[in-house]
């Protein structure tokens, strides 16, 4: 391993590579903490605190932190992601996009500028909603948490705030083009993990304080470790259907004669179906949040974290995701016809429609598998800190609350850091950059960083 990192830096466009790639993710963490003009940073800080759980908490850990002290980059990235969530979902509707989208590398560069276009109007309509909101927020502390309201406050942020998306965006398309891994994906990587280290610290303060028994951090790291293979393991794992490719002959050459496999992934869709559950079951806490009425206060307080209706909406929502995401991104019927065009077949499966009825049958499988893998690996850090609140069970809550052991019904108390969404984000990107870096060293006749079998990453 030692050897593997020192071929890193003796390869000199690997290392200037890589080097680009830090010091851009650097300027990315400096846009985090300088704050936006005409906002009391301390106030907002105060209100972010209290917004935990909720869908401002939920933005929070994907913009590094930078929405708490509404910095310049306070979007972050995600209204980069959002625009290319609505292109694609358009790629199905719209016969334009869908053209565009098979003409090779002409099409994708019209539908990335469109993608930019889109990001910049997301931008400007989430940062006037940033710009009306934080005037009219109650500060609990009584600090104004805009000195001096108006519309020149508004234009100012909704300037500062789309200008910094705008950066953003061009920082992570930078970072694909000269840099290594995928831009925006390491910026939301680093945006995760910069809270990592305050994590561990307060851990340690807890334990010496004696609020956290030295037991209960071992099984917090043991637990951590085990999640984070199955993840590894879950997200290199596929279902390899064999094809067989017809001998064309063509003049004096012969074509094809090959044993080939389709790969189809168990978790197709990515993290993308727990972006989108996230993003739902947050709601009606962000609205409780905002509406100050019993009736919504208890209906959120019965969704909230550890009570079972809120554990079944959250994987009800991964699992429908899924499949509706794994539906947009792979068309079997593509599939198979690209196969027949080339004179490729499955074994004991007749070419056209029986290929893409056979390939959507083993499919509608895996992203059932690949849909519980997500629920599991999402649902069971909330379980460990919040538990499972029996006694929100209807007619038997009270009961299973006698039975059940306290450890289950209160939680352990242990704050897993990375929840389940952010633990898949941080996980997936490493295995791309790991991967990207261990291709350019076998590229260049080194060993990689492991000398029995390749690292693969997420594609």
């Amino acid at each position: 391993m030692i050897e593997s990192f020192r071929n890193i830096f003796a390869i000199p466009d690997l290392r200037k590579r890589i080097l680009f790639t830090f010091a851009l993710l650097a300027v990315y963490r400096v846009g985090c903490v300088v704050p936006t003009p005409g906002v009391n940073p301390d106030a907002l800080i105060e209100i972010m605190n209290q917004a935990q759980g909720t869908m401002f908490g939920f933005l929070n850990t994907f913009t590094g932190q930078s929405l708490k002290r509404a910095a310049v980059f306070a979007l972050g990235i995600m209204p980069y992601i959002t625009a290319s969530i609505i292109l694609q979902l358009l790629t199905v509707v719209v016969p334009y996009l869908e053209k565009l989208s098979k003409e090779g590398e002409l099409g994708r560069r019209k539908i990335t500028q469109y993608t930019r276009y889109g990001t910049l109007l997301v931008s400007i309509i989430q940062s006037s909603a940033i710009s009306f909101a934080i005037e009219n927020v109650p500060t609990p502390g009584g600090l104004p948490l805009v000195p001096n309201p108006g519309w020149t406050f508004r234009l100012i942020t909704i300037l500062t705030l789309t200008t910094g998306c705008a950066f953003v965006m061009w920082l992570g398309e930078q970072i694909s083009e000269r840099g290594i891994g995928n831009g925006i994906s390491l910026i939301i990587f680093a945006g995760i993990v910069i809270g990592l280290p305050g994590a561990v610290g307060s851990t340690v303060e807890n334990m010496q304080t004696g609020n956290l028994h030295p037991v209960a951090i071992g099984l917090l790291v043991v637990f951590m470790l085990v999640v984070t293979a199955f993840i590894v393991y879950m997200e290199r794992s596929q279902r390899r259907i064999p094809v067989q490719y017809a001998k064309r002959v063509v003049g004096r050459r012969v074509y094809g004669g090959q044993n080939t496999y389709l790969p189809l992934r168990v978790n197709t869709g990515g993290v993308i179906p727990v972006i989108f559950a996230s993003s739902i079951v947050v709601i009606p806490s962000t609205i409780a949040k905002m509406i100050q009425v019993e009736a919504v206060q208890d209906f959120a307080d019965k969704i909230s974290f550890g009570q079972p209706i809120y554990y079944m909406i959250y994987a009800t929502a991964i699992i429908f995701f899924s499949y509706f995401y794994v539906s947009i991104i792979f068309n079997p019927q593509d599939t198979a016809e690209n196969m027949r065009k080339y004179g490729g077949f499955i074994p004991g499966i007749r070419s056209g429609r029986r290929t893409a009825e056979y390939i959507d049958k083993v499919l509608t499988r895996l992203t059932l598998i690949g849909a519980i893998y997500l629920a599991g690996v999402s649902i069971l850090p909330e379980l460990l800190l919040f538990g499972f609140k029996a006694d929100g069970v209807p007619f038997i809550g009270a009961t299973l609350n006698e039975i059940m052991p306290e450890f289950i019904t209160s939680g352990l108390g242990i704050n897993f850091y990375f929840g389940g969404t952010s633990l898949l984000i941080v996980v997936g990107v490493a295995m791309d950059f790991v991967q990207q870096v261990e291709s350019q060293l076998v590229m260049r006749n080194y060993d990689g960083f492991l000398k029995k079998g390749r690292v693969r990453g997420r594609r």
